[in-house]
């Protein structure tokens, strides 16, 4: 079975994945210039480097994204089928 990717800068596409997968906006902790926004990442429970990862609200999420002109790759599920919650920020085509 194929995994199925998609590529979205959609606001309510990807808040609706992330949120259907328990996972919310953070951001790198200690990446941040002071008053700005770090790198953005979605936190899932149990991911790797939670302690690393500091939550955001959605629209302090999606003002750095659409400034830094960025898209979301996501996978909805995996080779074998199963739920997926790989995903990727991409530069935006």
């Amino acid at each position: 079975m194929a995994t199925d990717t998609k590529t979205t800068t959609d606001h309510e596409e990807i808040r609706r994945w992330v949120e259907d997968h328990g996972g919310r906006p953070a951001q790198v902790r200690g990446t941040a210039p002071s008053g700005d926004v770090g790198v953005l990442r979605i936190d899932f429970p149990g991911g790797a480097g939670e302690q690393d990862l500091e939550p955001i609200s959605w629209d302090v999420w999606f003002d750095k994204f659409d400034g830094s002109d960025l898209a979301l790759l996501y996978q909805e599920r995996k080779a074998d089928g199963s739920d997926s919650t790989f995903n990727k920020l991409v530069e935006r085509g």
